[in-house]
């Protein structure tokens, strides 16, 4: 158990060893969103909006089902720390079943792009079209995409995370280069746009669940755990589901924020759509880090739960949210300081590049409660609580955040907050920014009330 004697000696300095290669490997993951859409942004806007629109569809479903598979880290991390490698092996296989059976429920959902759309109103039919071919290719992808998802879930548990970086390195070079083919065309191929992104995560994703296999197949780590996917068992996926659903509901209640703007934010024209999707994919890059810290803090947290050292749990999980908190006031620096050379990465096109820059000035506000919020959750589901997040989560993201979103953004209160979007966005279409401000006052409440339980956690088990 070298991690959890190092987690004893200094919890920070464990944390950044074990997250730097999960960072890298979340930023080679939201490098093929960037791809897409810096990419797709050079065609044309029909095309950019349509893939906007297909992926917050995608990441809808595809991140609520990824928080279900995310149980297998608390569940196989305290295994791992009580020295029960058999038991940690087994549940890998179990968690291969629920991936499966979640894929073709995801599947299924994503072959009817209209029911989605029905939020965005009035939506050209060439967009449509589009919107509904890249969604096939992704609902191909989803799989592959689950399946290793397994593989990351159960390298994170025990610590073993830089094959799954090496992989992850390795898919941003070949989405490169098959983006470059399909969206543009060429070698006998006509371009295909935005649905070209999307054939070209589907062949990257599949090419990256063989890489994987590969991986645990001989690294003598994954090969300790005795892994196999037997029969699957109805306990087993009971303890999975009792875990990973309030997980995943709480992955899905995160992203709907981001998902159900993008629809809604539609309904401002091309222009205020495209430049959403630049936020949301800004966002997205900026989490990494705290998603990745917290993850690792998380997975040692339960190692040190799971060998009933719960002094060192505490002290990593303490050490974890400070270094959360650094890296966002790093991290803010940075968004503060270089706004127009990031806009200008993302579109040529001046229209689009004018609103992007009156919406990024939430950018840094909004990042600090994301980070804040991220952290305070994982650390959470390192003791198996989940269910207690889901409910504040949906208590102020959804009620809030997404709901009093579009109630003072686009429903029956619309404009109601223009002279706090005037504020925080000045010159940002009043809906999309009223859209934003909610969501960072939902973020911002469920961290003080996340960290309020984990301080109540703490309490509980010093008294014990």
């Amino acid at each position: 158990m070298s991690t959890l004697s190092s987690a004893q000696v200094a919890p920070w300095r464990t944390i950044l060893q074990q997250s730097w290669p999960i960072l890298v490997s979340a930023w080679a993951g939201i490098v093929f969103a960037v791809l897409d859409t810096a990419m797709v942004g050079h065609t044309d806007a029909i095309d950019l909006q349509a893939m906007a629109l297909g992926a917050s569809i995608y990441i809808t479903v595809f991140v609520g089902l990824m928080g279900v598979i995310h149980a297998l880290i608390p569940i196989i991390a305290q295994h791992f720390g009580a020295g029960h490698l058999d038991r940690a092996g087994h549940a890998w296989g179990q968690g291969v079943w629920l991936a499966l059976a979640l894929s073709v429920l995801g599947g299924a959902s994503l072959l009817f792009p209209n029911t989605w759309l029905a939020l965005s109103g009035s939506i050209e039919p060439a967009v449509r079209e589009r919107v509904a071919g890249y969604l096939i290719a992704l609902a191909l992808a989803l799989p592959s995409a689950l399946l290793f998802r397994t593989i990351y879930a159960m390298a994170t548990a025990i610590s073993q995370t830089r094959g799954v970086m090496m992989i992850n390195l390795g898919s941003v070079a070949f989405k490169l280069l098959f983006n470059t083919w399909f969206i543009f065309g060429g070698l006998g191929l006509e371009p295909m746009g935005a649905v070209g992104a999307g054939v070209a995560t589907l062949v990257v994703n599949w090419m990256m669940l063989a890489a994987g296999l590969w991986m645990v197949r001989r690294h003598p780590a994954f090969q300790a755990l005795r892994l196999r996917v037997g029969r699957p068992r109805w306990l087993d996926q009971k303890e999975l589901l009792r875990l990973g659903l309030p997980m995943g509901g709480s992955y899905l209640i995160e992203v709907c924020a981001f998902s159900f703007m993008a629809l809604l934010v539609a309904r401002d024209g091309l222009y205020a759509s495209g430049a959403q999707q630049i936020l949301a994919n800004l966002i997205a890059l900026c989490y990494m880090l705290p998603m990745s810290l917290s993850l690792s803090t998380a997975s040692l947290t339960a190692q040190a739960v799971g060998a009933r050292q719960m002094a060192a749990a505490q002290r990593t999980g303490l050490h974890g949210i400070a270094l959360v908190l650094l890296g966002a006031v790093l991290t803010n620096l940075i968004l503060i300081s270089a706004q127009g050379p990031i806009v200008r990465l993302y579109t040529d096109d001046l229209q689009v590049a004018v609103i992007a820059l009156t919406l990024l000035q939430i950018a840094p506000w909004f990042h600090f409660w994301d980070a804040m919020h991220c952290v305070s959750a994982y650390v959470l589901r390192a003791y198996k609580i989940a269910m207690v997040p889901l409910i504040l989560q949906i208590t102020a993201l959804t009620g809030l955040g997404l709901v009093g979103g579009w109630w003072l953004g686009y429903g029956p209160q619309a404009g109601a907050l223009a002279p706090a979007a005037a504020w925080f966005m000045p010159g940002a279409p009043v809906g999309a920014a009223t859209m934003w401000i909610m969501a960072m006052a939902g973020l911002a409440l469920t961290s003080l009330l996340l960290f309020a339980w984990y301080g109540h956690v703490l309490h509980r088990q010093a008294r014990r």
